[in-house]
């Protein structure tokens, strides 16, 4: 058995046992032991983390990235599109074998590709939306100044009686750039994400609840990966998302959320909510650039999975209390 618990590329606590093979450059094919199921980076069963991810650190440093037969791990390209933004880079397929493979992993040909640094990549237009309570409004407001520069358009949706959205002045946006609506919850998750969606001003909106926060540094590279994604016909990115309890950071990582996505991506389901992608999974990826922080009382979470089993039953992810309590482990 591995004694790895957690994915050196994207830390998630998923290393199965594998039958996938990858086939090298120069001929020669490989099986491994392990594969992730949330990234889908292939391991040897003895392989070591710190030195996995320092071999990929320095294979991703340059123009091209070549795959290394030798290596303990393999990737192939739809993985590393992915691993490649933990270092803040993107890539381009190489022929039209690799945009293919991105369009239908997991290819069995070790990733090949050109890589280039995403602050410097052609960028689409990202609105911000944020889903709150009246009572939460100005502490949304209040937040907002840290996030003016890669966003121009703000669409805040408050759980109320219907109101169409009016202009809120917000230092360091432009005069109506910010917008405050309101409709009902009604217990629906995803259709109030859907209304927040329609919103959206630009081509592409990443959704926070009240209890979420971004680090500019980690919105600023989200209009290059919506370009990226665009060039590789993709319509969802799910971003990490840290959740503290207390403060402390729980176990529940790295919790992916499907939060940026094209303005005419639509969600589904009450409670847990997803996007509706026609072409199935292979129409998002991962960004590892930065997450979502989740700010949360264990109060919150004892009640929070009980409501969400209320409203849907049978999806309220009533084990997920008992992680979600529990103190991050490696």
């Amino acid at each position: 058995m591995t004694t790895l618990r957690r994915c050196f590329v994207c830390a998630a606590d998923m290393l199965n046992p594998s039958e996938r093979h990858l086939t090298f450059p120069d001929g020669g094919r490989r099986a491994f032991a392990l594969a992730c199921g949330s990234c889908g980076v292939l391991l040897d069963r003895h392989a070591d983390a710190s030195r996995c991810r320092a071999h990929l650190t320095e294979a991703l440093a340059g123009a091209v990235f070549v795959p290394d037969g030798q290596a303990p791990y393999g990737l192939d390209l739809y993985t590393l599109r992915i691993a490649a933004t933990r270092l803040g880079r993107g890539l381009r397929p190489l022929d039209a074998g690799g945009r293919g493979a991105l369009l239908h992993p997991h290819a069995e040909h070790a990733a090949r590709a050109e890589l280039y640094d995403l602050d410097r990549a052609e960028t689409r237009p990202v609105s911000l939306g944020l889903l709150c309570r009246p009572s939460e409004c100005d502490g949304v407001l209040a937040s907002l100044s840290a996030q003016a520069g890669w966003t121009d358009d703000v669409a805040i949706l408050l759980d109320g009686e219907t109101a169409p959205p009016r202009a809120v002045a917000v230092p360091g946006f432009a005069l109506g750039a910010v917008r405050v609506a309101a409709r009902p919850l009604s217990d629906d998750f995803a259709a109030q994400r859907n209304a927040l969606q329609r919103l959206a001003r630009n081509p592409w909106m990443l959704q926070l609840d009240a209890d979420e926060s971004l680090a500019f540094a980690t919105g600023g590279l989200l209009p290059a990966l919506a370009g990226m994604a665009e060039a590789g016909a993709v319509r969802s990115i799910g971003l990490a998302r840290r959740n503290r309890v207390d403060g402390v950071l729980a176990d529940v990582f790295p919790d992916v959320q499907y939060r940026l996505n094209r303005r005419d991506v639509a969600y589904a389901g009450r409670v847990h909510e997803r996007p509706l992608l026609a072409g199935g999974w292979p129409e998002s990826f991962i960004t590892l650039h930065g997450a979502i922080e989740h700010h949360l009382s264990r109060s919150h979470v004892e009640a929070r999975s009980r409501r969400y089993e209320s409203m849907d039953p049978g999806r309220g992810r009533l084990e997920e209390a008992q992680a979600l309590l529990s103190p991050y482990r490696d």
